[in-house]
């Protein structure tokens, strides 16, 4: 399990001591509140006992010792999940164990088939005491979770704490100490009933705490007045470490001290030695004498008094002597708050204000007051408002209602009281009655009532509740209620009555409305117009109202409709119907209706249109066609069936098919249409509908039939090869896109600068990637672009970006010496031997190589060169191919060379003569020379195998042995022994062993062994350098480092140096010295951070130096003209122009 952090470490430290977990009891459920011991944060409270949705199997706390292994298993069926779910494991509240999987903690999970189970495991490996704790596992699943928290306890063997009177020292709350908190109580409080508080036998809570669960915490706090429980817990913790015995102290500090509020306290502590300097501190700072804080000597004795000790003086105390300290807790008892005025109870009617109010023994005294046992909240929403005036406490309620009728208690450290609160209602009189009202449809209904009391009431409508709305409202200020509509409609007339709350009477009252005849039009079209589509059935109707209800009549012209025929009317009591079967257009006119009652009349002209669908547009035309889409056009239709035409709805199909697809699901207001997502190559048709309010015309004769095609994309990355002082030749790749035409080749055109004429190069097309522009006159300079073509035509020309110097053009050769070959390359015997050396150089770049300054034989080793590189191939590599490999490469006048250091390695041969020196007891002594043959790498160490003269037997006692030298212990007394040695180095141990040709006999008598005196070997040695600097190549813009190695005794001071130059305080170098390996680190360099470095180690033996050179490249992307920079290394630029 990974270690925690300081702050972690902190906290588990004062954490509270685990306790043994103990079942709940039987019949009932127990709410467990576990301390999380590791984040340091409250009680997280859960309730285990809900039935868990996903677990099958949840872990169970555990104990272990400290060093001990544990297991917490989960498991979750899986038959109805489709996955597997989602489990975490966490520490505390908020620890995600999965980032702190390792060692000491390993998270395991399997599936079992067969059962359908998902176990998950959680593993806990050398367990440490701040590894006890509480701990939760979480699954989830989509929308479902469950959740199981549980504890783990790590026990270890103390000294039992001394016993001291905890629960007078802890009945406080923060003073602004680290370990001061305040215990919430709410948690534990339940309905019961408030009894007066006994006096019960001292109780020793240290005890009852050490051996309750932790769930159990709180409600001994609570029980006993313990209001620090935190604190209690941490400090408590402190006080059970095993106390280490002192070397300053003969006697130190009692692990614990109490007093009295307002008492005095005596420190005591017998120093060993009287003169060592003693300082006392009270949570960490030093306590100086002064009236409250007196120092007292008495021999060896050191005393210390604190007077009129206060709550502040509650805290943790130690005393140091020189390197050692002795610390102690001061816990300052604070005397219980009584209750020395009680409840008492009261009677109040609705709408009054309650004070109930008691008085306590101290001032701004911690007071909790209870409904029927569960405590008030004190808070500024809450209707309940708590006041303190110095000893006294009282609770108010505004304006008691009836459900204020309770039992209220109020609940000290030391004493609690209670009483009774009755709330009744006033007797009720009507002092205005509702009236009875008929108004006129639109106007205002207002009925109001007032009455004797101010208590809310309820409005009904022939028995039905009425809610206040946007329509309906209803106001209440004191005794008046009213109630308006402020625009009655038919429906309002009816019963009304208002039902005061509380009490059993109503005050009724009714409305009645009235409704002259009228035409509600509002749903028909402009001018009232109704359009019907020809041979369809209408059926008009007119909603009406009136009261009571109005005669209809119909009419077209001078001719009355009746209720029978093709065209005639329906009444009903709210609305008119005027009905046409099959529509016909001599139907279209205006038709006329006419209300009429006692109240008045109504009459009202409507517009009857028969309307048909459009007849179908004209074939379509495909004006112009591309890749997958083509543009179509077409002409309205010639009759548009009586009503505008609202848009088109286009289909295609290909033209060997008979499955039209619709291209828009949203109408086409114009005549042009853009079809897409055609397939490229394939012959398609297209027909047009036509739309207007009706329907959808019939389809349109299909268009001629087409096929889409595409001109493919540009040609892509155009760039010049090549250039002489005739031609040029250009190279490019294949478009990004070619579509179905396919690719028939490319047209290179040229043009001179400052002209607009372009000169085709390929009269016939090219179906390379590549071409020579010859007939160029030298000096001049041209414009190149290539056009890809197909059966759809030339595509968009792909342009070079500048113009080109018709000369050709001498680029300096330069090898590109890999990284890993600018060290020393190196292979075993046997093995393959493949170099790629690239470089540049033009033209015609010579290359030649050479060994150890002779030139290469070519039928041992095989050199292949091209334009760009050269490549040094050896199948079976042999320890004679090692050596210097100098390779250069010239162009015309310019050379540039490079070196390459082969090294073949083969195992070694053996050590030479291997001699028994001396033999005494159990031990021999050998010693050998180095072999002849170190394999041509060097020698790593030795392998020494033993074996008895009886069973010759080999086994060995030491591998990668370094000196020539040794001793072999613990041989067998009797015995004889035969040695043999391997020699050892990068490729492996020696084929063959040196074996002592003289046996080593242990003799069993016992010889007096003298011991040889040996000089003192001395270790002195100047600087050295084990691994020199390499010339580097660096990227300007990248870092860049230098690495070598040095040993000396003693160690040596490392200096660096540029252009011997100290480098000092600079922050574009950080230099690194890490078990002799030194290191400069160049951040960023540019071209002037070239030059020579030097690395300086110096101790008081002598001095050594190396150094290298570091050249910074500035690499110019773009096309090589002359007088543009090529290369800019150090501080010199090479330009085209000097060639």
């Amino acid at each position: 399990m990974p270690e925690p952090t300081k702050k972690d470490e902190t906290e588990t430290e004062n954490a509270p001591p685990p306790a043994e977990q103990k079942a709940p009891q039987e019949g009932g459920t127990e709410k467990g509140k576990v301390w999380s011991i590791g984040e340091g944060e409250e009680t997280e409270k859960r309730d285990d006992s809900q039935r868990s949705t996903l677990f099958v199997e949840k872990p169970q706390s555990g104990s272990v010792s400290v060093g001990g292994n544990i297991t917490f298993i989960a498991k979750v069926e899986a038959k109805d999940l489709l996955r597997k779910p989602n489990v975490k494991w966490f520490k505390g509240k908020w620890m995600d164990l999965a980032s702190k999987a390792g060692k000491h903690l390993q998270l395991k999970e399997s599936f079992e088939r067969h059962t359908k189970i998902h176990t998950f495991e959680m593993h806990i490996i050398q367990a440490k005491l701040n590894y006890a704790g509480n701990y939760r596992c979480e699954v989830s699943y989509k929308d479902k979770f469950d959740s199981c928290s549980f504890d783990l306890e790590v026990t270890e063997s103390s000294q039992a704490a001394p016993s001291i009177d905890i629960r007078s020292a802890f009945k406080r709350s923060g003073d602004g100490q680290d370990d001061a908190g305040e215990l919430d109580f709410s948690g534990l409080l339940k309905r019961r009933e408030v009894k007066q508080q006994e006096e019960e036998p001292e109780v020793d809570v240290w005890e009852l705490l050490k051996n309750a669960n932790p769930s159990e915490y709180e409600k001994i706090a609570f029980q006993y007045g313990i209001t620090d429980l935190r604190g209690m817990l941490k400090r408590l913790k402190r006080m059970r470490r095993e106390v280490k015995k002192s070397a300053a102290f003969a006697k130190g500090l009692d692990p614990a001290y109490q007093v009295d509020k307002g008492g005095k306290v005596r420190f005591m502590v017998e120093l060993a030695d009287p003169t060592v300097e003693l300082k006392w501190y009270k949570n960490g700072q030093e306590i100086r004498p002064s009236a409250k804080y007196i120092f007292e000597h008495k021999g060896n004795q050191r005393i210390l008094f604190i007077n009129n000790c206060s709550m502040t003086d509650d805290a943790r105390y130690y005393v140091t002597a020189g390197d050692e300290k002795c610390s102690t807790e001061l816990f300052v008892r604070d005397p219980p708050i009584l209750v020395t005025k009680g409840l008492e109870d009261t009677s109040t009617y609705v709408g009054e204000r309650v004070e109930l109010s008691c008085e306590v023994s101290e001032d701004d005294a911690n007071v909790k007051w209870f409904r029927n046992g569960v405590e008030l909240p004190n808070d500024p929403k809450s209707r309940y408002r708590i006041k303190v005036e110095g000893k006294k406490h009282t609770l108010i309620i505004e304006e008691a209602a009836k459900n204020d009728n309770a039992t209220y208690s109020v609940m000290t450290t030391g004493g609690q009281s209670e009483a009774k609160l009755s709330v009744e209602l006033r007797p009720l009189k009507i002092s205005l009655a509702l009236e009875d009202q008929t108004v006129r449809l639109g106007q205002e209904i207002h009925l109001k009532c007032e009455i004797s009391e101010n208590v809310e009431g309820k409005w009904y409508k022939n028995g039905q509740l009425i809610e206040a709305s946007d329509r309906v409202k209803l106001y209440h200020k004191g005794r008046i209620h009213r109630f308006v509509i402020a625009s009655a409609a038919v429906d309002d007339e009816g019963e009304y009555m208002f039902v005061p709350d509380a009490y059993n009477i109503n005050i009724p009252c009714k409305v009645h409305v009235v409704d002259p005849p009228k035409l509600h039009l509002d749903g028909l079209g402009e001018n009232n117009t109704v359009t019907v589509v020809a041979g369809s059935k209408l059926r008009l109707e007119i909603p009406i109202t009136g009261e009571p209800t109005p005669k209809v009549t119909w009419s077209k012209g001078d001719k009355w409709i009746t209720d029978s025929g093709r065209i005639r009317t329906e009444t009903y009591s709210d609305s008119s119907c005027l009905v046409i079967d099959a529509a016909e257009r001599e139907d279209s006119g205006p038709f006329r209706i006419a209300l009429k009652n006692e109240a008045g009349e109504d009459t009202a002209l409507i517009n009857i249109k028969v309307v048909d669908v459009p007849d179908p547009p004209e074939a379509p035309n495909v004006t112009e066609v591309g890749e997958d889409w083509c543009i179509m056009t077409w002409e309205p239709p010639a009759n548009d069936g009586g009503s505008p035409i609202l848009g088109y709805f286009i289909e295609r199909k290909k033209k060997q098919s008979s499955r039209w697809m619709r291209l828009n699901f949203e109408l086409c207001k114009e005549t042009t249409f853009e079809p897409k997502k055609m397939i490229e190559g394939v012959a398609y048709e297209v027909r047009v509908f036509a739309v207007n309010a009706i329907g959808i015309s019939k389809p349109s004769m299909p268009s001629k039939s087409f096929v889409p095609l595409a001109v493919t994309s540009p040609p892509t990355l155009l760039a010049v090869d090549s250039v002489t002082d005739t031609s040029v030749t250009m190279k490019w790749r294949p478009p990004d896109h070619i579509g179905a035409a396919g690719l028939d080749g490319y047209v290179v055109e040229y043009c001179f600068e400052g002209t607009d004429e372009w000169i085709v190069a390929n009269p016939e097309l090219t179906d390379k990637t590549k071409f020579t522009i010859n007939g160029l006159p030298t000096g001049s300079k041209i414009l190149v672009r290539v056009k890809a073509v197909n059966a759809a035509g030339e595509s968009e020309p792909r342009y070079h970006p500048q113009p080109i110097l018709v000369k050709e053009v001498i680029e300096p050769p330069k090898i590109r010496l890999p990284r890993h070959l600018k060290q020393t390359y190196t292979r075993r015997v046997g093995e393959t031997v493949n170099l790629v050396i690239p470089f540049q150089g033009r033209p015609r770049a010579k290359v030649s190589w050479e060994k150890n300054g002779s030139p290469i034989d070519k039928n041992q080793i095989n050199i292949r060169n091209t334009e760009n590189d050269t490549i040094v191939f050896i199948r079976k590599a042999e320890r004679s191919h090692s050596g210097e490999y100098d390779m250069k490469v010239e162009v015309e006048n310019l050379v540039d060379k490079a070196t390459i250091d082969i090294q073949i390695v083969d195992r070694p041969g053996p050590p030479e003569v291997v001699t028994i020196e001396d033999v005494w007891g159990e031990n021999v002594n050998l010693s050998w020379k180095p072999p002849k043959d170190d394999g041509n790498s060097a020698i790593t160490g030795y392998t020494i195998q033993k074996a008895d003269k009886k069973s010759m037997e080999w086994f060995t006692v030491m591998e990668h042995y370094h000196r020539t030298s040794a001793t072999i212990n613990e041989l067998v007394i009797g015995n004889e022994y035969y040695f043999r040695i391997f020699a050892e180095n990068m490729c492996g141990l020696s084929e063959d062993a040196t074996m002592t040709k003289e046996s080593a006999l242990i003799a069993k008598d016992g010889k007096v062994y003298k011991y040889p005196v040996y000089d003192d070997f001395d270790f002195s040695e100047r600087p050295l350098f084990t691994q020199p600097l390499v010339n580097t190549f660096a990227v300007a813009g990248y870092n860049a480092t230098l690495n070598c190695s040095v040993r000396g005794n003693p160690k040596p001071k490392i200096t660096w140096l540029k252009n011997k130059v100290l480098i000092m305080n600079d922050p574009r170098y950080r230099m690194f010295s890490n078990q002799g390996v030194c290191t400069l680190e160049i951040r960023k360099p540019s071209p002037y951070d070239g030059g020579t470095y030097t690395c300086r180690a110096v101790n008081e033996l002598g001095e050594a130096e190396v150094d290298c050179k570091l050249e910074v490249k500035v690499i110019y992307h773009g096309v090589i003209n002359p007088g543009e920079p090529l290369i800019l290394a150090g501080d010199n630029q090479l330009h085209s122009k000097d060639f």
